[in-house]
C-alpha cells in the first residue's frame, strides 16, 4: 500500500494493526473539541467577508487635497461707478469762453517768422545728411570767451612744480649746511686732479716693471691690485674731469 498522510487529530483516533485500519470511539468527540477550540480566521479567513461594490473604483485626483469654494461677493454684484457723464447728463459750465482758437492758430502761423533750416553737411554727392554744428568742422572754440588764455589747470601745474623746485632747494642748502660739505675750489681741483694723475703714473710704472713671467701667486696678487688701482684712479679722474663743481664731505 501507499503512504497516506493523516491529519494530526485522525492520527490520534485511528491506527493500523496487520494492515486493517481500526477507528477509535472518540474520534467524533475529539473533532468536536478539535472545532470548538479553534477560530475560524486562523486558517483561511473570516466565513464572510462584504465584497467592496465595482462603484467604489479609485478616480483621478480623488485623494489631492480639495480648496474650499470660493463664497460669491454679494458686493461684485454692483456696477462699478463710472467717471465720464453719461450722454444724458447736461453738466453745468461755471466761465464758459468765447474764443475761437482755429481762427487764433491760424494768425499764429501766418504771423510767426519762418524758422531757419539747420545747416547740414553730406559726405558725398548722394550721401546722408549730417548736422553741421557737431560735426568739428565749424570754427566755435574761436568764439569762446577764454580763447588764449593759459588754463586753470595749467597755471596750478606751474605754481606747484615751482614751489616743489624751491622746496628742494631749500632741502638740499639744509642738507649742504647740516653736513658741513665744502666746495672745492678750481685751484684744488686741479691740485687734486694733478695729484691723481701722478698716482697713475706712478702705479703705471710699477706695472710696466713687473717681470714678462708671472709664475708665481704674489705676483698674480701684485699684478691684479695695481690694475684694480690703476682702474679706480681713471674713474676718478674722469669724475673730476667730467663735474666742474665738486663737495666734499667733512667727517
Amino acid at each position: 500500500m501507499g503512504t497516506r498522510i493523516f491529519p494530526l487529530a485522525a492520527v490520534l483516533t485511528c491506527f493500523a494493526f496487520n494492515n486493517h485500519w481500526f477507528v477509535s470511539a472518540f474520534r467524533p468527540y475529539v473533532k468536536r473539541a478539535i472545532q470548538q477550540s479553534k477560530s475560524p480566521w486562523k486558517t483561511i479567513g473570516p466565513p464572510k467577508v462584504q465584497v467592496p461594490s465595482p462603484k467604489n473604483f479609485l478616480q483621478k485626483h480623488s485623494k489631492e487635497p480639495k480648496l474650499p469654494t470660493k463664497k460669491k461677493d454679494k458686493r461684485s454684484k454692483k456696477a462699478p461707478v463710472l467717471s465720464v457723464p453719461k450722454r444724458t447728463d447736461h453738466p453745468v459750465m461755471g466761465v464758459q469762453c468765447t474764443r475761437n482758437f482755429i481762427n487764433t492758430n491760424a494768425s499764429n502761423a501766418i504771423v510767426a517768422v519762418p524758422k531757419k533750416p539747420l545747416p547740414v553737411y553730406v559726405d558725398r554727392r548722394q550721401g546722408d545728411r549730417f548736422l553741421l554744428e557737431t560735426s568739428g568742422l565749424v570754427p566755435k572754440y574761436l568764439k569762446k570767451k577764454d580763447y588764449g588764455e593759459i588754463p586753470k589747470y595749467v597755471i596750478k601745474r606751474n605754481e606747484d612744480t615751482k614751489k616743489a623746485q624751491e622746496e628742494y632747494d631749500d632741502y638740499v642748502r639744509e642738507t649742504l649746511r647740516q653736513k658741513a660739505m665744502k666746495r672745492l675750489t678750481e685751484a684744488e681741483r686741479e691740485t687734486l686732479l694733478e695729484g691723481l694723475k701722478t698716482n697713475w703714473e706712478e702705479v703705471h710704472q710699477a706695472f710696466q716693471n713687473l717681470s714678462v713671467e708671472i709664475d708665481t701667486l704674489p705676483k698674480k696678487l701684485y699684478k691684479e691690485k695695481l690694475e684694480t688701482d690703476m682702474k679706480q684712479l681713471e674713474l676718478d679722474i674722469h669724475t673730476i674731469e667730467k663735474h666742474k663743481v665738486i663737495y666734499i664731505a667733512n667727517k
